[in-house]
């Protein structure tokens, strides 16, 4: 990533350490400080330390029992320890539009100026694809997950990167990533959420998450999300147009009916395909025990108190997301459990046999033991990413006073075409 948010301090760093899940300490950070006008600028390492930050694996997770539906099997995470971070003390991005507490923009509806915090005046001279400026009125800190969706503005766009921006916050640069190829025509000057109600809430699936996360390549956001579009106008078309899956091997694949079928959703909106009534639908059929009975399974996470899942799509584990606590996963349950529902809706692959616990705690408990690299900003949060094999693991902490810990963790398992954003210093 580059250093283009104004007023930010980053942390970076590359290291080859032998990590468990979550134990971040064991490589030591060298922070610079990123000024667009004048460049990095070391900083005091232990300027704004206030205590070490709590992992929410600290010692370690557990897998519990999984909940099947469809092609989908979710594998419940418990923190062994059975302690519990923090999660009320933020306000996540949905909560604030509907609210109007937060508030995104395009670059160039900025008024042309942002004062970041300690730094020099950045002037816009215009819109631009993968920056837009956000501003948190909050008197709670923001949290932003990679892969959750603004709409409006010239184009949908996503969150790139886990971070948090402090309360009542000046505006900061947001690096984002177009989901709404071919348009660039303002419909509105603010951004909004992505559904129209918390019940239908959803972000990008796994396979366009690991795009903006891993390969940090706009092209390569595009690809996945057209992909993604096609797939879901075939679930949705009729039976008679499906003579074969896009991109499945060894089927009547007709081209023709089903380049027809996608161009009949009139849009290239990730999002807009998602609200549309038939796809709707069908992402909900995708789960229907996650989907049509919510209240319930979010009444037994509660009661295992669960903080996360491990995620698996006919039979082969994906990814995992991890929060500080159950309160913050129920918050994120609805849209996070629609975008894996996506996935395996639009997944083309061969059915393997059903996941196993044993393979989810693996998945877990697998050290991370090659590059690793830091940023974020001094006081207020910091990123670990780190890459070994064929997986990536994503780190978000807290560093504001009293809520030290680490708040989000994804661990993705890399697959298709997607390329590695190299980790080193920038």
């Amino acid at each position: 990533m580059s250093g283009k948010m104004s007023g930010k301090t980053w942390m970076t760093m590359v290291c080859v350490p032998a990590l468990a899940l979550g134990l971040t300490a064991a490589c030591k950070s060298s922070p610079v400080m990123a000024d667009p006008a004048i460049g990095a600028i070391p900083v005091d390492a232990g300027e704004g330390a206030g205590g070490p930050v709590t992992p929410i694996s600290g010692n370690g997770y557990k897998v519990l029992s999984p909940i099947q539906s469809g092609d989908l099997t979710l594998f419940p995470v418990v923190r062994a320890d059975g302690k519990a971070g923090s999660g009320e003390a933020f306000v996540t991005l949905d909560e604030g539009l509907r609210s109007g507490e937060v508030e995104v923009t395009e670059a160039g509806n900025a008024r042309g100026l942002v004062r970041p915090r300690g730094g020099r005046p950045v002037v816009y001279q215009g819109d631009q694809v993968n920056t837009l400026v956000l501003i948190n009125h909050s008197k709670r800190p923001l949290l932003l997950l990679a892969g959750e969706i603004v709409t409006g503005g010239k184009q949908d766009r996503i969150v790139a990167s886990d971070r948090i921006v402090p309360s009542e916050s000046d505006p900061v640069d947001l690096s984002v990533f177009c989901v709404e190829h071919g348009r660039w025509t303002e419909t509105s000057e603010k951004f909004g959420m992505a559904a129209k109600s918390p019940a239908l809430s959803f972000m990008v699936q796994p396979k366009v998450r690991q795009q903006a996360m891993v390969a940090k390549d706009q092209q390569q956001v595009w690809n996945a999300v057209g992909g993604a579009i096609n797939s879901m106008a075939y679930a949705a078309a009729p039976a008679a147009v499906q003579l074969g899956h896009p991109g499945s091997a060894g089927t009547n694949y007709d081209i023709a009916a089903n380049a027809t079928s996608a161009r009949s959703l009139g849009t290239t909106s990730y999002a807009k395909t998602m609200e549309m009534g038939a796809v709707a639908q069908k992402v909900d059929e995708a789960a229907p025990e996650l989907t049509r009975a919510r209240e319930q399974v979010l009444a037994q996470l509660k009661k295992e108190n669960a903080i996360g899942v491990v995620v698996a799509v006919r039979g082969e584990i994906i990814w995992a997301d991890l929060f500080a606590d159950n309160e913050l996963l129920a918050r994120y349950w609805v849209k996070l459990v629609r975008s894996y529902a996506a996935e395996g809706l639009t997944t083309v692959s061969e059915h393997h046999a059903a996941a196993r616990m044993e393979q989810a705690q693996r998945f877990l408990d697998a050290p991370m033991s090659g590059a690793e690299k830091s940023e974020g900003e001094v006081g207020v949060y910091r990123t670990l990413e780190s890459q070994t094999g064929s997986t990536d693991q994503f780190v978000l902490e807290s560093l504001l006073p009293g809520l030290r810990e680490e708040v989000h963790v994804s661990r993705v398992k890399v697959s298709g075409p997607a390329s590695r954003s190299p980790l080193t210093i920038e």
